[in-house]
């Protein structure tokens, strides 16, 4: 492929990756707008919120894994082609139902979108360096579009209706259906079989069931359904994992693990994303509940965290000039360790600035990781296997994501609870008590409230500092192996590759493949 095809190709790719990333940050500001419109409850709200998600997480593994065989390209353009038309159909529900359900599909579109996209890129940029250069570009759309996603709804929200917001991915997805076709490469790999429908099953069943999971355990007030959907998800996952070594051509190749790069940055994408979820929830809250500031200004001020991203992938590659790639990686992340840090000393409208470089700190560090990262685990398989790495990297992602959103936010409610002395359980709950309170009363709970939930930000800095600090020697004790027992451990791979090869496939894998 030609180098100025390349970068035209990049192009088209940049435009779903950023809209798509928008799409899903703006609808935190539509929601409200779109539940009194079509009378949501407050259940069906959340089910509007994380059907998409919901389905991506689930879905994502099998989508990088069909790209692989039936061609990334034809993947992408069907998944861009029913994401515009479910698009539309989204933007004209006329009830809640409707939205979950069409929520839910473009989900499963959406999920044929980052695994196809990563792995184009890789077929696009044989050469290492241009490789992570445009890895980094496609991780700083992605981090925009989130940081400017708010700002855009609030705009739309303004001057349009609420159905304005999900008609913002159109165009970029018509444009790609159209070009993509004249632009992008197509690729399959040369060891294509028929997908196991067991195997994709099982995974969307254990990634549903254990996202489900810790989602609820945030909002339930019981945990026993929460508790039990993750004990079933995760003994699914276990069959999923034992499926996967018996088969000759798996639906997930358990076999990347064996690279050192490839396992630490994964588990560095599941708890970066752990902490930077966690810090977000927090910090959101506290500018809107502690500081009092309208979801529209706590958007822009919230902006930072997107954008320190997006600057920090931009960045990243220049890095490599003067570090090897773990090292740029683990000092980026002592660097968010840092600016988690900062937020431990925030307090008042006064540490505001403060606040604002702490978040905006802690996202530029987790940059290279991003943009370095994700070039690791994609250039640390073969190519006829990127689909199913590019899946694995947005499945850490998603889980670290909702890790945050449920571990973190559950320690910061046990810091909440103790500096409250009983007088409220949430910052949302007191200051919806306070209404219906005498004035010195209400400013008393308010005042109460307040310190303990800023107790509770600085525990949640200290929480993503520790784990920060803990990612950047996991990824500095897990480089590379020598060359020397990297041809080993390839020779033994070859062997035993050549030996499934030899071997009759399993009869429940063939009857399920019928």
């Amino acid at each position: 492929m030609r180098v100025n095809r390349a970068w035209l190709g990049l192009v088209l790719l940049m435009l779903p990756t950023l809209l798509v990333a928008m799409d899903m940050t703006a609808l935190i500001l539509a929601l409200p707008h779109l539940s009194a419109d079509l009378g949501a409850s407050a259940v069906q709200q959340l089910w509007i919120s994380d059907a998409y998600g919901l389905m991506v997480a689930g879905m994502v593994i099998t989508m990088g894994t069909l790209g692989d065989r039936i061609g990334r390209r034809r993947l992408l353009l069907i998944g861009a082609s029913a994401f515009a038309v479910l698009s539309v159909v989204a933007a004209f529900s006329v009830n809640p139902l409707m939205l979950i359900v069409v929520r839910a599909l473009l989900g499963i579109a959406g999920a044929t979108l980052a695994p196809s996209t990563l792995a184009l890129i890789t077929n696009m940029f044989p050469d290492g360096r241009a490789r992570g250069r445009a890895i980094a570009i496609w991780a700083t759309c992605q981090f925009t579009g989130g940081a400017i996603g708010p700002v855009l709804a609030g705009f739309l929200l303004q001057h349009f209706w609420w159905g304005s917001v999900f008609l913002a991915a159109v165009p970029a997805m018509a444009l790609l259906a159209v070009a993509g076709p004249f632009v992008l490469p197509e690729f399959r790999g040369s060891r294509a079989g028929r997908l196991d429908p067991a195997s994709v099953g099982l995974s969307l069943a254990a990634v549903l069931l254990m996202v489900y999971g810790i989602k609820q355990l945030t909002v339930a007030h019981a945990v026993i359904v929460p508790l039990m959907a993750l004990a079933v998800g995760a003994a699914l996952g276990v069959v999923f994992v034992r499926r996967q070594l018996r088969l000759t051509t798996p639906l997930l190749d358990l076999r990347m693990f064996r690279s050192r790069p490839f396992t630490a940055v994964l588990i560095a994408l599941v708890f970066a994303g752990l902490a930077m979820a966690g810090t977000g929830l927090l910090v959101t809250q506290y500018l809107q509940g502690v500081l009092g500031h309208e979801p529209m200004t706590a958007a822009i001020l919230f902006a930072p965290m997107g954008l320190g991203v997006a600057l920090g992938t931009m960045t990243a590659p220049a890095l490599t000039r003067r570090l090897q790639q773990p090292t740029a990686i683990a000092a980026g992340l002592a660097l968010s360790a840092l600016g988690a840090l900062l937020l431990t000393v925030v307090d008042g409208p006064g540490s505001l600035p403060l606040l604002m470089i702490g978040i905006a700190v802690l996202a530029f560090g987790t940059g290279p990781l991003f943009a370095l990262g994700t070039g690791l685990v994609i250039g640390s398989v073969p190519p006829e296997r990127a689909g199913s790495a590019a899946s694995m990297s947005e499945t850490g992602n998603y889980f670290g994501g909702s890790l945050g959103l449920g571990l973190v936010g559950a320690a910061a409610a046990v810091v909440y609870r103790a500096h409250a002395h009983g007088t409220s359980d949430s910052l949302a709950g007191a200051l919806a008590a306070s209404s219906h309170l005498p004035t010195a009363q209400a400013s008393a709970t308010l005042h109460t409230a307040r310190e303990a939930f800023t107790a509770g930000l600085h525990a949640t800095g200290l929480i993503a500092a520790v784990i920060f600090a803990a990612l950047s020697v996991l990824v500095l004790a897990m480089q590379p192996a020598t060359r020397e027992r990297q041809e080993q451990e390839q020779e033994q791979e070859q062997a035993q590759e050549r030996a499934r090869a030899a071997a009759p496939e399993p009869v429940a894998a063939s009857a399920s493949a019928s």
